[in-house]
């Protein structure tokens, strides 16, 4: 006798177990009752039928997946009808639970739109209140805690890295879940934006940290190759301002930029062969206008180690231009709010703004760091020793000289700068002509 529908026999029990439901296709869904459907086809994927399916929209047919974590029972939203089909839902649902073989809440498995989270959010403080040790906000701050800042000068410059190029992509992420494909697409993100050489410090920065999450254990392979360089090969900057350059910029540094601070801040660099983020971080107390001395103390020097910058007369005089604009702020560069440094990309965002400027007054596009280049080739042009020359811009001397030398040559840089800074002057007060003809 054929076993009635819809009843299961087990032993001497019958078990009604309902109507077989038919496989779910693109076109049978719009047959679906309204409510909470399952597929029969995919384990914990459901769909999400409006009341009124004539004249809802595609967007409001929901795809859900329904699991378990920890033996609670839960359920998330994947998407719509209107941006996944049938078969994407259902490979999403395997993907999902993949992911729960492998230990992984399917929550952090993807990602997902949520609001950014910064390391600055994550201190010691809320450190412990991170639930899960594989998600990349702890790996990130495992990381920045005991990799970058025990052994990095500037461990900012990583975090902001971290801040803006990862934290925001893979906000709540599982590390463990975060593939090799997911890195390159990434990183294609930020070449295609037009950054190539951040792409490369953003490579870089992803494989120190998913390496470090390796060695602790948190994560079993790292889905970062070593020497990726999405940007390609970098090409060293060899700009250097000409002397007809320089001149026109000297004769009139209004006409250049039409903001004097920023006048003034080109040329304590171009007499000096700073850096930026030096004077960006300077206070009046490292300024000695008397003595002629600039005082970098060793957490503002690339270097690590204080550095004292003698001061020809073009950069005093620049400096108490500074100082009559810093309004009695204790910053030779206060920010917008007096009680802060200006951001050193800020200035370099000025010169960007004014390069049409330059260009009017026959002065090709630079970069603030380019003026240190210039300086450098300056000061060789004029016949200073390459020791001398290369400590005027703080560079480490390599080899056995480093080991034995340990002079500062202040002597000899003052005597370095201030005939550099002759050379300005006289570029300055020449005619036009004649540089053109010298340089």
């Amino acid at each position: 006798m054929p076993k009635p529908q819809g009843v299961s026999v087990h032993g001497d029990h019958k078990v009604t177990t309902g109507r077989r439901r038919s496989r779910w296709t693109d076109s049978s869904l719009k047959g679906l009752p309204s409510g909470d459907q399952t597929d029969p086809a995919a384990r914990g994927l459901q769909l999400r039928v409006p009341q009124d399916k004539a004249t809802a929209g595609l967007e409001q047919w929901r795809w859900l997946f329904r699991f378990k974590w920890r033996g609670r029972p839960l359920r998330m939203a994947l998407g719509n009808r209107a941006t996944m089909g049938l078969a994407d839902a259902r490979a999403k649902v395997i993907r999902m639970q993949r992911s729960l073989q492998d230990g992984i809440d399917p929550r952090t498995a993807e990602s997902r739109r949520r609001p950014v989270t910064t390391l600055q959010t994550l201190s010691s403080a809320t450190a412990p209140a991170i639930e899960n040790k594989h998600s990349i906000e702890n790996v990130a701050r495992e990381f920045m805690e005991r990799e970058v800042k025990p052994n990095r000068l500037r461990p900012q410059y990583v975090q902001d890295i971290i801040n803006r190029d990862i934290l925001s992509e893979w906000k709540g992420r599982d590390a463990r879940s975060i593939t090799a494909r997911e890195v390159t697409e990434l990183l294609d993100k930020i070449v295609d934006r037009g950054s190539r050489t951040m792409a490369n410090r953003v490579a870089a920065t992803l494989h120190q940290m998913f390496d470090s999450a390796l060695d602790r254990g948190v994560i079993d392979a790292s889905p970062v190759r070593s020497g990726l360089r999405p940007g390609g090969k970098e090409s060293p900057r060899e700009r250097a301002l000409s002397d007809a350059e320089v001149a026109a910029f000297l004769r009139d540094p209004l006409a250049c930029t039409r903001q004097p601070r920023l006048s003034y801040t080109i040329t304590v660099l171009l007499a000096t062969a700073a850096r930026r983020s030096e004077l960006a971080l300077a206070k009046w107390s490292h300024i000695d206008l008397e003595a002629k001395t600039w005082r970098v103390p060793g957490e503002n020097s690339k270097s690590g180690k204080p550095f004292i910058i003698p001061l020809s007369t073009m950069a005093v005089e620049a400096f108490q231009r500074l100082q009559k604009r810093a309004n009695g702020s204790v910053w030779v560069l206060p920010g917008s709010d007096a009680k802060e440094h200006i951001d050193a990309k800020l200035l370099t965002r000025g010169v960007a703004k004014c390069l049409k400027r330059f260009e009017a007054q026959g002065i090709k596009a630079f970069v603030l760091h380019d003026l240190r280049r210039t300086a450098r080739t300056g000061l060789g042009k004029l016949g200073i020793a390459t020791h001398v020359a290369e400590r005027c811009l703080n560079h480490s001397i390599g080899g056995m000289v480093a080991v034995y030398d340990v002079g500062d040559y202040l002597t000899e840089r003052r005597a370095a700068l201030d005939a550099w800074s002759a050379h300005l002057e006289a570029l300055r007060d020449s005619k036009p002509e004649k540089v053109a003809k010298a340089a």
